[in-house]
């Protein structure tokens, strides 16, 4: 697994729960390290070990934590790069939806060791879309509820209120449901398509 996952979830922990908080985790799962290297690779059953210990943790299902871990991605002022990465997919969040079957490839240009799992929106009406995600990991399917939580976060960065839904998972993709009821709810959070001068 990428390291930059595995800090990301880190960084979750600490600045959510607090350091206390990770440390505990750590040595709960007998973690091999307590700070994740952004470019290093790590074994998979490590990220696995993190999340069942986080749900066990924090007394929720593995999916909701997930899901938490998304909306932190995006709401977090540690993660603003991301932000903003996924911000210049559009100026609406119905232009964000779009984007988001090239949010691997742009992904790649920033991190070329980074794959993410193949994306594809499906449009069933003007307001109502699905969200397939297709990873060819046999492992527990994980990605979609991070998205999940990503895409409640930018709906609300957009000013958009939206019903979102995990329809489930079979072998080698997960399926999430998107309902737009309204594109303008609320203003939205700032946002600045321009480079600002220092």
């Amino acid at each position: 697994m990428h390291g930059l996952i595995n800090q990301a979830i880190e960084r979750f922990a600490r600045d959510t729960y607090g350091p206390v908080f990770w440390d505990r985790l750590c040595r709960r799962q007998n973690l091999p390290v307590r700070a994740f290297e952004a470019m290093q690779t790590y074994d998979p059953v490590v990220t696995e070990e993190i999340l069942d210990g986080l749900a066990f943790a924090l007394g929720k299902g593995r999916d909701e934590v997930l899901e938490d871990i998304g909306t932190f991605l995006v709401s977090s002022p540690s993660t603003a790069a991301l932000r903003r990465l996924l911000r210049f997919g559009g100026t609406s969040f119905i232009d964000f939806l779009y984007s988001l079957d090239d949010l691997p490839a742009r992904v790649r240009l920033a991190v070329p060791e980074l794959t993410l799992p193949q994306m594809e929106l499906r449009e069933h009406g003007r307001r109502s879309f699905s969200f397939v995600v297709k990873s060819d990991d046999t492992r527990k399917p994980w990605f979609g509820h991070v998205m999940v939580g990503l895409l409640r976060a930018m709906a609300d960065d957009y000013g958009a209120l939206v019903v979102l839904e995990h329809m489930g998972a079979s072998p080698g993709r997960e399926i999430i449901a998107i309902m737009l009821l309204e594109a303008a709810y609320t203003e939205g959070r700032a946002f600045d398509l321009g480079a600002r001068a220092p």
